[in-house]
């Protein structure tokens, strides 16, 4: 989704097609190359379930989705053709790695939470960087976010210190990437 905010509000300095094979590639690295490592690790039974309940159960998929970003980044969305987005990427290394670590400290952090509080604030990014009034889709952010954290609560996934642990995990590496890009 940080793609398709970039492309939308990042303004035009591509043709399309170029934004289309950004958006192909970062679909295959961060959705279709996780999913498929998901797969493996069940047929190998190292995760039960795609909500990894389990701490234990977390170590490598976070593990794997840091080490394909790393991939990302280098390769494809790299800092010279698009500074913004490797910025966004980068901060979700910085995420992934918190909670990451917060494992070892049996800590649980919110995946949901820090996947959508890093979205907002990447937008409220670009909003500033390009001097959009996008208010409306920032409040929208914040509207899914809180139905998200609300999901999470009802479904009895998160307690409400996991929710907003990775909240700040989504957060903070976000705004201090905007040192480096705003």
């Amino acid at each position: 989704m940080g793609t398709v905010f970039y492309i939308l509000f990042g303004g035009n300095y591509y043709i399309t097609e170029q934004y289309y094979l950004l958006l192909l590639q970062v679909i295959i690295i961060t959705f279709f190359l996780p999913l498929s490592f998901f797969y493996l690790l069940r047929t190998f039974g190292k995760v039960d379930t795609i909500m990894l309940s389990d701490l234990s159960q977390r170590k490598i998929p976070l593990l794997m989705q840091m080490i394909l970003t790393a991939v990302l980044i280098q390769k494809s969305v790299t800092i010279e053709q698009f500074p913004e987005l490797y910025f966004f990427f980068l901060g979700g290394i910085g995420s992934t790695f918190i909670a990451f670590a917060l494992i070892f400290v049996k800590i649980k952090a919110s995946i949901h939470m820090i996947a959508m509080s890093a979205l907002s604030f990447f937008v409220i990014g670009l909003s500033m960087h390009n001097e959009l009034n996008i208010i409306y889709t920032i409040a929208s952010l914040f509207l899914i976010t809180g139905i998200v954290a609300s999901s999470r609560l009802v479904m009895k996934a998160h307690t409400i210190e996991e929710l907003i642990i990775g909240y700040v995990s989504g957060m903070l590496p976000q705004i201090l990437m905007w040192i480096l890009w705003l």
